[in-house]
């Protein structure tokens, strides 16, 4: 997946993200924030108005993929988050997946689309047979599973 760097419409940008959020509108398909947790100066950027500046970024029917912390440790503030998000855009969900080498193991993602239609859970696309082989962790069935929550963490985010 890391190939996608290399395709020219891919910028990536390392800095205050809340700050460059600001110096831009309507700009973006899609915007992924991979913030450090959610203390200190990286605070900001699991509040509501950085969302609604990642909102006023993307264009018509965008999409924001951010760092959504694990359901095992945060999940009041997922629960928080999600909340907020889905006054901001018609469709938002939680996925996970697991990293060994983060704190339990686990780290999730918040997931906002401008467009009713997403639906996260299904893949866009699917990879062909020759593709396959360099793809060490990603598959469909390990997409679709990202989604499904043990159910304390369903629950909570239904509330």
């Amino acid at each position: 997946m890391s190939c996608g760097y290399g395709n020219p419409k891919v910028y990536t940008y390392i800095g205050d993200g809340f700050e460059y959020m600001k110096k831009h509108t309507n700009e973006f398909d899609v915007i992924i924030t991979d913030s450090s947790d959610p203390d200190g100066p990286a605070e900001v950027l699991f509040e509501e108005e950085y969302f609604k500046l990642m909102k006023g970024a993307l264009r018509e029917g965008g999409i924001i993929c951010t760092q959504g912390e694990c359901i095992w440790l945060h999940l009041d503030l997922i629960k928080k988050v999600h909340t907020f998000c889905q006054s901001l855009f018609p469709v938002v969900d939680y996925g996970y997946c697991t990293i060994p080498t983060y704190p339990s193991g686990q780290i999730g993602f918040m997931l906002c689309s401008q467009n009713p239609e997403t639906n996260f859970k299904v893949p866009v696309r699917t990879w062909s047979e020759e593709n396959k082989p360099n793809l060490r962790y990603y598959n469909e069935d390990v997409h679709k599973a990202a989604f499904v929550l043990p159910e304390f963490a369903k629950k909570k985010l239904q509330e």
